[in-house]
């Protein structure tokens, strides 16, 4: 109800602003078809985004980013239904910077909201109320790391019982509350009666997995891992079954399941046509600097790899002196690069001369988010040099990524972007995309490695 009061004031100033004529709103019954519209939306789209699952250990942070996602996505439907049936809904002329301020007041406001509940739980959670018992099973460094975590995150409501052993490893730290061995699992259960079993144990420390899930299905207590081979789970699993047999796939990739395929195009499509219509006047505003100020084309048309190795013409503004095919295929640009014109270097400190490749998104050869496409001549390199550099290419090459708000680009780690791409591609979700854009004008742009 909150919510819909914030998204309420909100939509009224939008439906007032945006009268040609300065008058009260009226309660019409488009007004208030508008209005549940756009909180029903603004839900269904929380909902697609997981904002309403219960996480304990969700930093705020994340929390309104993914607020400021959901909001930012529904902007995005809102602005397709007023393009599109503008005529009908009598929304033929509105104030883009009004939309912006609308999305602005919906993002404090649910984001107010959010961060009043965190300050109440956190409260509550300090006096003792609201919290989960654990029990930790394992006392190796993985074991130390999430009671760390436990004790310096209060907000996530988790109070650590003791921790249980095996007879092959000794605590890693001589504090630890030992309250029995693995091998007495179900005794222990039965005397402590945890919310919450959490199984830390490495592959050195032995496999019990089974023994410990057995015990907490038997006294009904839910259980979580967290896996000492975590370079391979971070990956969002697959299950498939065959003739009752589970198959795990360790390297799956969501992008490639039709239906994320299809909604992944769609918001590329309609975010870079909404890009290039706001961004317009820039784009000449640019093109007049780069043509004035130098010799040569105002645009700059590169060869680069891409979707399952495929080839494309990858399109940039101009920020260099013209030189030889074979010199700008084969350079690698380096800080205060002498081929950089004046305004290049401004375009390039910015990102800017990156912006004509939403015109690549609006041909198919790329996406908004996604690993920076390469030069054939160095993935030639890179992939002798780097292992796992060609799964890179699973998916298509992006404006933007996942490395590019870590500050990996220009040069920096061949193998953290690597893997930062990686996780990427394997944990690929519709939020992942719109908190990377969120991040990146702050630190995918302004970064000290753009040059």
């Amino acid at each position: 109800m909150l919510y819909l009061a914030g998204c309420w004031r909100s939509y009224s100033d939008f439906i007032f602003w945006t009268k040609t004529e300065r008058i009260a709103v009226t309660w019409t019954w488009k007004v208030i078809f508008s209005f549940f519209m756009l909180a029903f939306f603004q839900v269904i789209v929380f909902i697609a985004i997981d904002l309403y699952h219960p996480r304990r250990g969700l930093s705020f942070i994340d929390e309104f980013l993914t607020i400021a996602s959901g909001v930012f996505l529904n902007l995005v439907l809102v602005l397709a239904v007023l393009f599109f049936f503008r005529g009908d809904l009598g929304s033929e002329r509105f104030s883009r910077y009004v939309v912006l301020a609308f999305a602005i007041i919906n993002i404090l406001t649910s984001g107010t909201l959010h961060y009043t509940a965190r300050i109440v739980l956190r409260v509550l959670r300090k006096k003792g109320y609201n919290l989960r018992s654990v029990l930790v099973i394992g006392v190796s460094e993985t074991a130390k790391r999430f009671n760390d975590a436990v004790i310096k995150h209060g907000i996530y409501g988790y109070k650590v019982l003791g921790f249980v052993q095996t007879k092959a490893v000794k605590p890693v730290r001589k504090n630890m509350k030992v309250i029995g061995k693995v091998e007495n699992i179900c005794r222990i259960l039965e005397k402590e009666r945890p919310d919450l079993v959490v199984y830390t144990l490495e592959p050195s420390e032995g496999d019990y997995l089974k023994e410990v899930l057995d015990a907490c299905d038997h006294e009904g207590i839910d259980l979580k891992i967290v896996p000492g081979f975590q370079e391979f789970i971070k990956a969002r699993g697959r299950v498939e079954e065959m003739e009752g047999l589970p198959v795990i796939s360790i390297r799956n990739i969501p992008i490639r399941l039709g239906y994320n395929k299809f909604i992944k195009r769609i918001f590329d499509l309609i975010f870079s046509v909404l890009f290039i219509l706001f961004f317009s006047p820039f784009y000449l505003v640019m093109a007049l600097l780069v043509k004035l100020t130098s010799r040569g084309p105002v645009f700059y048309y590169q060869e680069r790899v891409g979707l399952d190795n495929r080839k494309f013409k990858m399109i940039k503004f101009r920020t260099m002196v013209v030189q030889a095919k074979s010199q700008s295929e084969t350079t690698w640009t380096v800080q205060n690069d002498p081929r950089v014109t004046s305004v290049g270097k401004i375009l390039r400190k910015l990102s800017l001369d990156e912006t004509p490749q939403f015109f690549n998104v609006l041909f198919g050869d790329m996406s908004v988010v996604g690993p920076r496409p390469e030069r054939p001549h160095f993935v030639e390199k890179f992939k002798n040099d780097h292992r796992h550099y060609m799964r890179r290419h699973a998916v298509k090459a992006g404006i933007t990524g996942l490395a590019q708000i870590k500050g990996l680009r220009g040069d920096t780690s061949i193998d953290d972007r690597i893997a930062a791409d990686i996780y990427y591609i394997e944990n690929w979700s519709l939020w992942l995309d719109l908190k990377i854009i969120l991040l990146t004008p702050f630190k995918g742009i302004m970064d000290k490695n753009a040059y």
